[in-house]
């Protein structure tokens, strides 16, 4: 019987495996039988990082949902955001998958500013040689040049840093399930030939992805619509309404400051403009954007987008194939829930402005805004569903303040917010910074919040109508104005949120934070910068943008 090591002490294996290799192979030299109670060596698995930027949580989820189906696949994957990462640390796993959306007028997400700054400033961020990097971007490219400019922006620096780019960056439009799917599985081909340690196994897709249960956005509930009712007064030029849904029945459940999707469709008098205007059969049956097929007046109504497309000139000679090329598939609309439900059991309730305008004579309309506001009655149902807003939670710590700034239809999710801290009995301090154009047209939910003034669960109101005098107020002249109260606020742990307009409103209140910082707290503007970036890092700074 053989007795000597087969396997050499010198041979590139641990003790263990040497030990294991050596019984083995004995045994088969002697027709025997592996050593009892010797488990095969593990391989080793391939490291894989999947980082993300996200704003609403897009890229968040989409990022979780691909270390799953990468662990599944033999990798020792895992996701995290940009916020909890370093340069170094994409050095260290070598092998790093990036997802990031775009938001504002091409700007990172919140979560990926300070990781940007960290490798966009020259001789500072180390070189990145032996790192092989993919990115998907996802952006909306009604955005037109700033359409995924952050994914855009990291793909280029990495690859200036020295990162070896193994598949190309994909820049993926609203609808994006299709393009991740096929960039991930050529990301995870990619990875899986470039080193012999990974053991990878082809894993069919139902078992890796996360088993989607009840109602999601591909099988939304049919939830019944129970309230619309304006909240602007006479004089004003708004028309904003809160409307209210039924979950009865579904067995759905939310926090406060997720989204609600809703699935909408267009206006029928919009789509019979477009057709009228290039002379289209409205019966001529066409595809769907998820196969089957219907009559194109039909269709244009409940599966297109059709918008852009209003107002063209007749005789502009474009045949039906090619306009219905064109045309991007009608999405569902997210807004920020203003409802918690713990005050209103089986009912989920937004805050919407409907949108209408002419542009050299030719009316216009929000497609969801007036579909909500006009299109659908009480009584009657359309699909929903909720998107997890993780970015966007009250503090687990109840004691701890908030100050919410949010004008218009940013109200929305601090309504929820109040709601939810007042049946949770929290006790830490309540401030909002609410502003419209007029105190007394268009103060939204004004007797609810005038009612918790007056209890002294909101412990501060600050309100801006920019119309009610001669020199324009907003929420950030507010903000200025109390500078010394909110840095003590903000020195007490306060956690900040903004919700609204991403193109100016929130660019000027964080102005303005940065200012009260340096002026109430006495910083530089580089460190009022660090305060702030400390501050999304805590997660005491989010905001909700749009």
């Amino acid at each position: 019987m053989t007795s000597v090591p087969i396997i050499p002490d010198n041979a590139p294996f641990t003790a263990e495996q040497r030990a294991w290799l050596n019984g083995f192979l004995a045994g088969v030299l002697n027709r025997g039988a592996a050593p009892a109670g010797m488990a095969a060596p593990q391989a080793v698995k391939t490291p894989l990082l999947i980082a993300f930027g996200s704003q609403s949580g897009n890229a968040e989820s989409l990022a979780k949902r691909l270390a799953r189906e990468a662990a599944g696949r033999g990798f020792a994957a895992r996701a995290a955001g940009l916020d909890s990462l370093q340069p170094a640390d994409l050095v260290k796993e070598q092998n790093v998958l990036l997802i990031t959306s775009t938001w504002g007028e091409g700007d990172m997400p919140d979560n990926a500013v300070s990781f940007w700054d960290s490798i966009n400033q020259n001789g500072s961020s180390p070189k990145f040689n032996g790192v092989q990097y993919s990115v998907l971007a996802l952006g909306d490219k009604n955005y037109g040049d700033t359409f995924c400019l952050a994914g855009r922006k990291l793909d280029a620096r990495l690859e200036e840093l020295g990162a070896k780019r193994i598949t190309d960056r994909v820049d993926c439009d609203v609808e994006f399930d299709d393009l991740a799917k096929k960039w991930s599985a050529s990301a995870f081909t990619a990875l899986s030939g470039s080193t012999s340690a990974a053991t990878v196994t082809a894993v069919p897709e139902t078992e890796v992805e996360e088993e989607e249960t009840g109602y999601t956005k591909k099988n939304p509930f049919p939830a019944k619509l129970i309230l619309n009712t304006p909240l602007n007064t006479r004089g004003s030029s708004k028309d904003t309404r809160h409307i209210g849904f039924s979950l009865t029945g579904s067995g759905l459940t939310y926090e406060v400051g997720d989204a609600l999707g809703v699935f909408v469709k267009n206006c029928p008098e919009v789509v019979d403009a477009v057709i009228a205007a290039h002379a289209f059969d409205p019966q001529a049956v066409v595809a769907l954007p998820d196969g089957g097929s219907a009559p194109l007046r039909e269709a244009l109504i409940t599966s297109y987008e059709v918008r852009s497309f209003f107002g063209k000139a007749p005789g502009a000679g474009i045949t039906l194939e090619a306009f219905m090329q064109d045309l991007r598939k009608l999405q569902p609309r997210l807004y920020s829930i203003a409802s918690s439900i713990k005050a209103h059991a089986d009912e989920v309730h937004l805050c919407i402005a409907a949108v209408r305008y002419s542009t050299d004579g030719v009316p216009h309309k929000g497609v969801a805004s007036t579909y909500l506001a006009d299109r659908l009655p009480l009584g009657e149902t359309t699909g929903i569903y909720f998107h997890a807003a993780n970015h966007f939670r009250l503090p687990t710590d109840l004691s701890k303040p908030v100050i919410m700034v949010g004008p218009g239809t940013g109200i929305a999710p601090f309504r929820a917010f109040l709601e939810e801290r007042e049946a949770t009995q929290a006790p830490g301090k309540n401030w909002l910074f609410f502003g419209d154009q007029k105190r007394a047209s268009d103060f939204l939910y004004h007797d609810q919040i005038i009612e918790w003034v007056q209890k002294g669960h909101l412990t501060r109101l600050d309100t801006a109508f920019s119309r009610d005098q001669a020199e324009k107020i907003y929420v950030q002249t507010r903000m200025l104005q109390a500078a010394n109260e909110l840095w003590q606020w903000l020195e007490e742990g306060a956690h900040f949120y903004v919700c609204g307009d991403a193109k100016r409103m929130a660019k000027d209140v964080d102005d303005a934070l940065h200012s009260v910082i340096q002026t109430a707290g006495g910083k530089s503007a580089e460190e009022a910068a660090a305060y702030v970036n400390q501050m999304k890092k805590e997660k005491r700074y989010a905001r909700d943008v749009y």
